[in-house]
Order: C-alpha cells, then structure tokens, then sequence
C-alpha cells in the first residue's frame, strides 16, 4: 500500500518484515451494521493466508504499476489474528496505528537492484494475477522471480516519474540535447502557411505530437512522452505523427519514444520498433538532489 502510506517499503525493508494491515485483533472479524452482521471477504482470505504461511515460504513483495521490491524468506511464524505492533505509528485519525501484523523475513539482497531506491517492474508476460492483500503464486518459481529481480535491465527507480507526461516533454523540450547529441528545439516557422511550433503540434485529425525537434542534420525528430513501459500501441501512435507530418507538411521524420518503465522493453515491442521508420526507445531516470541553502 506504498500510494496510501509513503515509503512503507522502505520501512520493510528496515524492519525486515513484511506487513498486513485491517486493525487490531477483532476488528474486522464483521461489522455490526442495521439489519446484520457485513463480511469481509478479503480479510477472511487474507486471515487464512497468514495461518498457512511457514518459515522458508517466500514472500515477495508487492507493488503499484507491477512493480515489486525484494523477495523474502519468512524467518518467523506470524499468528495471525492474536500479534498487533504497528509499523505505521499511531495517529489522531488511527489511534491504533497501521500495518500492525509483521511477518518476520530476511529480504534478498543478492537478486535485486544495487539501491534500495530502486524496485522491479514486471516485465510484460510475466503475469501472477494476484488479487487482494495476501495470495499464494502459483504459477512462477522462486527462481524465475530471482532471474526477473536480478536483471538490471528490470530496474527502475520506486520514486523517480515526472508527475505528467506533459512535464517530461516540457523538460525534453528545454534540454533537447540531454536526449541526443545534437537535437535542438524546432523553430516555430511557417510551412506551407502552417506554423510549425517548437511544443505540440496539432494535426488535421485532432491528434497531437508532444515535441518536435531538430537533429544535427536537420531532420525533424518527433518525442512522443510515456510513463511506463513502452507499447505496441506506443509504437503505433508515434508512426502515425510521422504520417501526418509527411501528408500535412511533406517533412520526413523520424521517431524517439521517451518511457518511465523498465529499461529492458518486451520483445513485441521491441519488433515493432524496427521496421521504417524505426522508432528508437530510450528510458529516463528522474534523479532529485536537495542541499540546505547558505
């Protein structure tokens, strides 16, 4: 629940645990309303989930967006509806603090990312269908979870996105070069009586191109901006700017697909990348520094 509690697995790893929330013992057990008792389906599940655990079970970790943090061997048996220490401390909204059921493990430190700032995004076809607060993985190894964690290629950062798409192509848009050598911003020009803008260009077709540039040899570039990993689809939308382009203003393009995902892009896409006009792909990496002003 890393969107609702903000850097609870940084406290995993910490406390080198792993967490189950729904309040102290009793509380979710049912909830007297008007009319009868409401269940609660997936602390049920959740609850004998925890019971079924045993030191030497794996447990990984699981995160927003497919990603996941580390994978973790349970060291201690948790008793599920009898242990409450919370790891989110206790507030004026939640006087019985958060996140109170640990379950005690030792996180690997071998198969996984070099910073504990960084997590692993899924790759596309490595699907678990997981569902809920706690469920057994049925379909994959341990051991292909620690190929997968292993990959550097996998890598990405648990807090590192641009807010909006449109902020990152501003950005592009202000450092060109810090894409590619030699790329500059377009100058807003008219061509055959259309103005040609240095951001978003808008075609006949209500569509839209997020930044146009220019490269060393003075061919435009178009970046198309994308928070996760890149798609077929991605690769789709980006060669249709480039038609549009070529049909509209006659101008040859070619294409940069910019992505927050995983720098490692599945081979489907990476496929259909290929053919004219090639599409290229690159990953970014937001790195934020903060020092005490003097």
């Amino acid at each position: 629940m890393e969107n609702d509690n903000p850097g609870l697995w940084k406290l995993w790893l910490r406390c080198q645990c792993a967490t189950v929330g729904y309040g102290p013992p009793g509380t979710w057990e049912g909830c007297k309303m008007e009319g009868g008792t409401r269940k609660w389906p997936d602390w049920n599940k959740a609850k004998n989930a925890l019971k079924e655990i045993e030191p030497g079970d794996f447990i990984v970790a699981a995160l927003p967006e497919r990603r996941i943090g580390r994978l973790g061997k349970v060291v201690e048996k948790l008793v599920a509806d009898e242990e409450w220490n919370p790891l989110v401390p206790p507030s004026p909204d939640d006087e019985d603090g958060g996140m109170g059921r640990r379950i005690l493990v030792r996180w690997d430190l071998e198969h996984s990312p070099d910073s504990l700032d960084q997590v692993v995004q899924l790759p596309e076809g490595f699907d678990i269908g997981w569902r809920g607060t706690v469920n057994r993985v049925w379909d994959r190894s341990v051991k292909e979870f620690q190929e997968v964690m292993a990959n550097p290629a996998n890598w990405v950062g648990l807090v590192g996105h641009f807010g909006y798409e449109s902020a990152l192509s501003d950005y592009i848009a202000l450092y060109p070069h810090r894409l590619e050598d030699g790329l500059r911003p377009h100058p807003s020009k008219k061509v055959r009586d259309k103005v040609i803008r240095v951001r978003e260009k808008s075609f006949a077709d209500r569509s839209r191109l997020d930044v146009l540039l220019l490269d060393k040899d003075d061919k435009p570039v178009i970046v198309e901006c994308k928070q996760d990993s890149p798609t077929v689809e991605d690769i789709r939308q980006l060669r249709h700017y480039i038609g549009r382009l070529k049909k509209e203003l006659d101008m040859n393009a070619r294409g940069i697909l910019v992505h927050g995902g995983a720098r490692k892009v599945h081979s489907k896409t990476w496929r259909a990348s290929r053919p004219s006009p090639r599409v290229a792909i690159f990953q970014y990496k937001l790195d934020v520094d903060f020092a005490p002003s003097c």
